[in-house]
C-alpha cells in the first residue's frame, strides 16, 4: 500500500504529472470533444493548479496535439503486427471498443467531427490518426489502399451509427458486413 507521503513523491515527478495531465484530459477529452474541457477542468481532475498543465503544455491546442499522438501510438500498438492472421478482426475490435464505454467516444472520431473548427495542428494530428489507420489496414489486406480507406470509414461510421442509436448491435453487423468483404487471403 502507498503512503499519502509515496503518492506525493510520484505525482511531483514531472513525466508522472505530464501522464497524468494527458490521463485526465483524454478523459474530458472523448466526452466532449475539443471545445468540451478546458485547462481548469484538467487541472481539477489532476488535483494542481492550471499553471502546471500550462508548464507542461503551454496551450490548448499543444496538449490535445500530444494527447492526440499519444492516442494513435497506443491504438495502433494495442492492434500488433498488421502481417498477422486475425489482423481486419483485430482492427474491427479495436473500433468496437467505443461503442461499449458510454462516455468515452473515440478521441479521434470525436475531433474529426469537429474537424473544421479545430486548430491545424490539432487537425493535422487527427488526420495523422487515420492515416496511420489506412496504412496499417493496407498492409493487413495487402497493400490495397482503397479497400483499407473503405473498411477504415465504414467501422469509423459504423461506431458514430451505433452510438447515435444506443445499438452496439448496428456496429457488429456492419463490422461483419465490411469483414466479409475481406477475403480468406488477406489477414
Amino acid at each position: 500500500m502507498t503512503s499519502m507521503t509515496d503518492e506525493r513523491e510520484v505525482i511531483r515527478r514531472p513525466a508522472d504529472r505530464r501522464e497524468r495531465i494527458l490521463d485526465a484530459a483524454e478523459k474530458l477529452a472523448r466526452r466532449g470533444g475539443y471545445f468540451g474541457f478546458s485547462f481548469r477542468d484538467v487541472a481539477a481532475a489532476v488535483g494542481v493548479k492550471s499553471a502546471s498543465i500550462h508548464h507542461h503544455f503551454p496551450t490548448k491546442e499543444d496538449l490535445v496535439v500530444a494527447l492526440t499522438a499519444r492516442y494513435r501510438d497506443r491504438f495502433l500498438e494495442s492492434l500488433g503486427d498488421p502481417l498477422q492472421p486475425g489482423a481486419a478482426r483485430r482492427l474491427a475490435d479495436a473500433y468496437r471498443s467505443a461503442v461499449g464505454t458510454r462516455d468515452q467516444m473515440c478521441l479521434c472520431g470525436l475531433l474529426a467531427a469537429e474537424s473544421d473548427a479545430l486548430p491545424e495542428a490539432t487537425r493535422g494530428e487527427v488526420g495523422t490518426f487515420y492515416d496511420a489507420n489506412i496504412d496499417w489496414a493496407a498492409r493487413a489486406l495487402g497493400g490495397e489502399t482503397e479497400r483499407a480507406e473503405a473498411l477504415i470509414a465504414g467501422l469509423a461510421g459504423a461506431v458514430v451509427l451505433a452510438r447515435s442509436k444506443l445499438d452496439p448491435g448496428i456496429y457488429d453487423r456492419a463490422a461483419a458486413a465490411l469483414l466479409s468483404g475481406v477475403s480468406s487471403g488477406h489477414r
